[in-house]
């Protein structure tokens, strides 16, 4: 079967694997479509230090079900649209142990600590499956992210009473404006990309901020009558933004970090602790996160194909990660349709 590899910084190759072999408990997958993530263009750049190449990339899966073992649930049949949660979880670290499986110690994503979903079949255990024939098989290659997002808002504890400002619009992002508007949130979207931001507003957000346009603290002090915002979820992954979160927190806001930043940051503490802020980190999501949005989509009011900035076939991966990271802020969503 065709399966992509990225082999060094730079370099992608297309090369044969053997197609997997159904076994008890797993579900053998058709991969229509698989997205590639931040986390893979940095694997391309040669800047994941989680990978060690070369690696099959993606985690971001919309299938068809080809086949199905014996002792797999009735629930899910051949024919049916599916997406994978491509996240493991040992079971013993403090993390499982406190019912957060998504921050396992010893985690394995697929495409990132072992082989990915970048080829035409995928072999996954059936407890990481979600099918739904209601959601195209394009539009589940974009769960995965939007998911991240969606837990983003859910460690924020997010209400009804809430302003919640987002940091950086890609498609993380797009999924914690969704969630917090969902939540009935008042949403502020922050990005340096007019595009993007008005994808935030047809996503749910109230307002938009380009930083680079306008000045994001006397902006922020005018929408929320001078408090700051009571919720900041950090999805760019920059210094500029993870300061600026604490910055532009209200006391006693909540602060969720979801980027990683790829440089030290010299935080002014003192904020910390006078605003009694909460910071809180989020990592990947959980299987609610996954059926949330699942619904969401299957409400059909998401403009999910203006997610999803181009579509290639395999042998153009390469071309398809060179153009991403000659310009990385006009990318959403890529995905290799196989």
């Amino acid at each position: 079967m065709k399966t992509i590899q990225i082999t060094e910084p730079g370099q992608t190759r297309l090369i044969e694997t053997p197609k997997p072999v159904l076994k008890p408990g797993h579900v053998l997958l058709k991969i229509g479509y698989a997205g590639f993530c931040g986390s893979d263009l940095n694997t391309f750049r040669g800047l994941n230090p989680l990978v060690k190449l070369p690696v099959i990339p993606g985690h971001e899966v919309g299938a068809v079900i080809e086949a199905v073992a014996d002792d797999v649930p009735g629930s899910l049949q051949p024919g049916m649209h599916a997406t994978v949660n491509p996240y493991t979880h040992c079971g013993y670290c403090p993390a499982c142990r406190n019912g957060r499986p998504n921050a396992c110690e010893f985690n394995q994503t697929l495409g990132v600590q072992r082989s990915g979903a970048m080829s035409e079949y995928l072999l996954a255990p059936w407890g990481k499956v979600m099918a739904d024939n209601t959601v195209s098989v394009s539009h589940f290659a974009l769960v995965e992210p939007m998911s991240v997002g969606f837990h983003a808002v859910n460690r924020a504890e997010v209400t009804d009473v809430d302003t919640v400002m987002v940091m950086g619009c890609g498609m993380i992002g797009a999924g914690a404006i969704v969630r917090a508007a969902i939540r009935g949130a008042r949403v502020i979207a922050v990005d340096v990309d007019d595009k993007k931001l008005a994808l935030a507003r047809r996503l749910g957000a109230h307002y938009t901020i380009n930083p680079a346009k306008e000045n994001l603290h006397r902006q922020v002090q005018e929408i929320t009558s001078g408090d700051g915002a009571g919720v900041v979820i950090e999805a760019a992954g920059r210094p500029q933004t993870y300061l600026a979160a604490i910055s532009e927190a209200a006391f006693t806001g909540r602060v969720v970090y979801i980027g990683y930043a790829k440089e030290k940051i010299p935080f002014d503490t003192q904020y910390f602790v006078k605003k009694e802020l909460d910071i809180r980190g989020s990592r990947n999501a959980m299987p609610s996160d996954f059926k949330a949005v699942i619904a969401y989509m299957k409400r059909g009011i998401c403009p999910a194909d203006e997610l999803i900035t181009a579509v290639y076939p395999p042998e153009e991966a390469g071309t398809a990660l060179e153009r991403w990271a000659a310009s990385p802020a006009e990318v959403f969503r890529i995905l290799i349709r196989f």
